[in-house]
């Protein structure tokens, strides 16, 4: 499929998707789309985390940023996902440490950290109404799993001094959730879940205070390598002196480099009506969840206390045709007591996933930059993914290269027999969810 499907295929152009985030919050009036010529010092392609992050971060050092976003932004996964500001890397420490050594390991823990407090930071600053609130909780749904959680909180105790993360055994997990799904787990109190809309929304606008363009309606159909570069979209012609391709899940096959090893798949969210002191009662510390399926569950309340559950994930384009039914069925089988719930909202969102869930970090020419493949993990490593090309640009590459250290394998096949394959192998971790 090209670009235009993937931009398409569920989505009506120039139109946030129905969702619960959409309906909470003021949206932005919309922005033109770019036309003519345009010069730019840095042309950041996509309106989301990621793009929004570098625009604000970039335009304050005095830059000349443009970004170019194919429909709203913060339309993606941005403005779609489970608002989950998780602490670490998408893979575990002691899982990084195989893959790159400890030294390195260590660096990356250190950048994480980083991540999160720059998100509360931001969206402290710039979108209070985001309504940052901490504690997720790590819910182990097999009794065989719980050991090595609590083993790994007393690694990151012990190893790494970070005493924000402590074991829950059954019954405390049952105090903090009122589910009999899990049987212990995690709770990381320095991490927490926020509006992702609310917050790309604040980002946006305080990137245009800093002097940053943003135009939407316009997507890139061809990006030309040189010193400076240059972006076309159907109306205008973008000369840059550096370029940013911050399109994750949505980049379809703009760029081969990049689609070979970063792949989009579907995950699927419903709201509830409203809940009342139910909500309370189901979640009594208002912390966001992640249960330790390979198909994951992650939930949490809204500020009006409605049940916000994701579930479920489909590979290829196209959305199933009754989410609500999707990610309510999961949502049921966790919490019975919302048996007879209204489902008010349910919608999409499609994210980048990389082989190895590592963040796909490179330089895919001297200046022509790509930031993506999140794996899940994006709204607070997005967000740091951001500053870090601003650093880059102001040159001082060391941390973008860091993340860019971690190898990303390439899908087998590449971009043309990912899907199939992928599939596969989902639908056997799947299987071994159920049984």
């Amino acid at each position: 499929m090209t670009r235009l499907d993937i931009l398409t295929a569920n989505d009506r152009p120039g139109e946030y998707p129905a969702s619960y985030y959409a309906a909470s919050t003021p949206t932005l009036d919309p922005m033109p789309p770019a036309q003519g010529d345009i010069r730019a010092d840095v042309c950041i392609i996509g309106g989301g985390f990621t793009g929004l992050s570098a625009a604000l971060h970039m335009a304050q050092s005095g830059l000349n940023v443009v970004v170019l976003e194919a429909q709203r932004v913060g339309f993606g996964a941005s403005g779609r996902n489970g608002g989950q500001v998780n602490t670490g890397q998408r893979q575990d420490q002691d899982v990084l440490e195989e893959m790159v050594g400890v030294e390195r390991a260590r660096a990356l823990w250190d950048l994480a950290c980083e991540a999160v407090e720059l998100t509360k930071s931001l969206a402290a600053t710039h979108a209070p109404d985001a309504g940052f609130t901490p504690g997720v909780i790590h819910a182990d749904h097999r009794a065989r799993y719980v050991a090595e959680s609590h083993a790994y909180a007393r690694k990151l105790n012990d190893d790494y001094g970070y005493d924000s993360i402590r074991a829950l055994d059954r019954e405390e997990l049952r105090a903090l959730c009122a589910s009999d799904a899990y049987h212990g787990g995690t709770i990381d109190t320095a991490a927490g879940h926020l509006h992702p809309l609310a917050y790309a929304l604040g980002l946006a606008r305080a990137a245009q205070a800093a002097g940053a363009r943003l135009y939407e309606r316009s997507r890139v159909i061809r990006v030309t390598e040189g010193d400076p570069a240059t972006v076309e979209t159907d109306a205008a012609h973008i000369t840059a002196d550096h370029v940013l391709w911050a399109t994750n899940g949505y980049m379809g096959r703009a760029e081969p480099r990049v689609a070979d090893k970063v792949m989009p798949i579907n995950n699927f969210i419903v709201a509830t009506e409203p809940l009342g002191e139910l909500a309370d009662a189901l979640l009594p510390g208002n912390h966001a969840v992640a249960d330790s399926k390979f198909v994951i569950n992650y939930f949490r309340l809204s500020q009006d206390k409605r049940m916000l559950f994701g579930g479920g994930e489909s590979y290829g384009y196209r959305f199933p045709n009754d989410i609500a039914a999707k990610a309510g069925k999961p949502m049921r089988q966790i919490f019975p007591q919302l048996a007879d719930a209204r489902i008010d909202y349910a919608w999409g969102g499609t994210l980048g996933i990389t082989m190895n869930r590592m963040p796909h970090f490179t330089r895919l020419s001297p200046n022509i930059y790509a930031a993506t493949g999140y794996s899940g993990q994006g709204v607070a490593t997005a967000t740091l993914a951001g500053k870090l090309v601003g650093e880059m640009v102001a040159g001082q590459a060391g941390r973008f290269d860091l993340m860019a250290s971690v190898p990303t394998p390439r899908f087998p096949g590449g971009a043309a027999l990912r899907t199939p394959l992928l599939v596969a192998g989902m639908l056997w971790f799947s299987l071994r969810d159920r049984l």
